[in-house]
């Protein structure tokens, strides 16, 4: 079972980080072209600052999956730094279940949230908000996957680099 949640979190986090670098790409192609068809052209482009924003909240939230699985975690790094055996067994523990606990969170009030929207459209593109919203669930799924990877085989990248 390890060995299988360790695979799929290296195929996940590889994919996400580069889907989220891709992305970065795009916004800023976006940005590029924004600036000139306003500057430039005078004709300024009405979907593009739209699309960045929608774009921006997919690449944030598959980025996280990476950081996830690094050890970026929202945790008491002081704790992490002093503790030993069994006390750090407990503390990276309910570390764990509490970040997993908030992206359950996430994860529910997410799909509530897409479900609710999904006849809604973008105000310069006929695509359903849905697709916006589906950035919370789908990124909050991956990076339970990677949170449970990272307890599986911690790698602590961010808090050895911290020193």
């Amino acid at each position: 079972m390890k060995t299988f949640i360790l695979r799929l979190d290296r195929l996940l986090t590889g994919l996400c980080l580069n889907v989220a670098c891709l992305l970065l790409a795009v916004i800023s192609c976006l940005g590029l072209w924004q600036v000139a068809s306003r500057f430039v052209f005078s004709q300024p482009s009405t979907w593009t600052e739209e699309s960045m924003r929608r774009l921006l909240i997919w690449m944030v939230l598959l980025g996280v999956v990476a950081a996830l699985r690094i050890g970026a975690m929202v945790s008491v790094d002081l704790m992490l730094r002093l503790s030993r055996g069994w006390w750090r067994t407990t503390v990276e523990s309910v570390i764990t279940t509490v970040t997993l606990a908030f992206l359950a969170v996430v994860v529910w009030f997410g799909i509530d949230l897409a479900w609710r929207v999904r006849f809604q459209t973008f105000a310069s593109m006929e695509l359903s908000m849905a697709w916006a919203y589906a950035a919370l669930p789908v990124g909050a799924l991956l990076a339970m996957v990677a949170v449970i990877a990272h307890h599986i085989d911690p790698r602590n990248e961010e808090l050895a680099n911290a020193s």
